[in-house]
């Protein structure tokens, strides 16, 4: 019986062991998608009151993971089951995310017809003020969680990809350390970024010496923070045209020999801005035609 028992638990070891190797392999492979995750997550987490930040960022990060729950058993029943459901998820995943990096350059160049500035606007209604805030800011997280839903569903299925044929208790273990990592990697990080500034602050106050270590590494940080949330607006659009054409090009068979002679990168963000595009002008077409009729 004791025997059993060792032989039981040598078993769970070696299983973890490759478990383990395994989900190396799959976050290599993600890697890629993870940096785009990271660039449009962080971009979608920035823009926020100080105050407001870590708590919009934690309600993100639930949203993360409440995402990564429903999207691993729903993997995992359409690997078994219903192929073609994957491909097709990822597909409309992917033209949801053309048609938001083409909207966001779009808006750019072309911005709307702006109200008159805040503080012309409810000056006198505090009260009110603080609502739309808040109604705004449920909207940004609402938005941030449905593009980090499209992100995972990436995620997950290239995880996916790297242990098909294996017994189904790997394919859940390794894809699930996967997702963990992505999760608190990503957010991790992207608070590590909003709260820049803060730690900035924290070090310039802790000397007077304007010449000492701390008070010019801290002013350093206070002054990249702004050049770093440009530059995550600009990354995040990329990013998301990048995963998005990446995703066209992977999973139809008549896009693969798409532009051959160009980079892969290239190729991908070019078939993302085309499909981006074409997505746009539709939603413009339909919200026309409602509008009309």
């Amino acid at each position: 019986m004791a025997s059993g028992f060792f032989a039981l638990f040598d078993d769970i070891a070696t299983l973890m062991d490759d478990v383990v190797v395994m989900s190396k392999i799959s976050t290599k492979k993600t890697a890629g998608i993870l940096g785009d995750d990271l660039a449009v997550n962080a971009e979608k987490a920035t823009g926020f009151v100080s105050s407001r930040e870590l708590p919009v960022l934690w309600a993100i990060t639930k949203g993360s993971a409440l995402n990564k729950l429903i999207i691993l058993p729903i993997a995992f029943l359409l690997s078994a089951f219903a192929p073609w459901g994957v491909k097709l998820a990822l597909i409309l995943g992917g033209i949801y995310l053309a048609f938001e990096g083409v909207e966001k350059i779009i808006h750019f160049f072309f911005p709307h017809d702006t109200d008159e500035d805040d503080s012309h606007i409810n000056l006198e209604d505090k009260v009110l003020s603080k609502e739309e805030l808040l109604l705004e800011e449920k909207q940004k997280i609402k938005s941030a969680i449905f593009t980090d839903f499209i992100l995972s569903v990436e995620i997950v299925i290239i995880a996916l990809g790297t242990v098909i044929g294996k017994p189904i208790l790997f394919q859940i273990l390794v894809v699930s350390i996967v997702a963990i990592i992505a999760t608190i990697g990503v957010y991790g990080i992207v608070a590590l970024i909003v709260r820049m500034d803060d730690f900035g602050y924290k070090l310039v106050s802790l000397d007077d010496n304007k010449k000492s270590f701390s008070h010019i590494f801290g002013n350093l940080l206070i002054r990249t923070l702004p050049v770093v949330i440009k530059s995550l607006s600009v990354i995040g659009t990329i990013a998301l045209l990048l995963v998005s054409g990446g995703i066209f090009v992977h999973n139809l068979e008549f896009l693969h020999h798409f532009l051959e002679v160009l980079p892969s990168f290239v190729k991908d963000f070019i078939v993302g801005v085309i499909v981006g595009l074409a997505a746009f002008f539709i939603v413009q077409i339909f919200k026309a035609l409602r509008k009309k009729f």
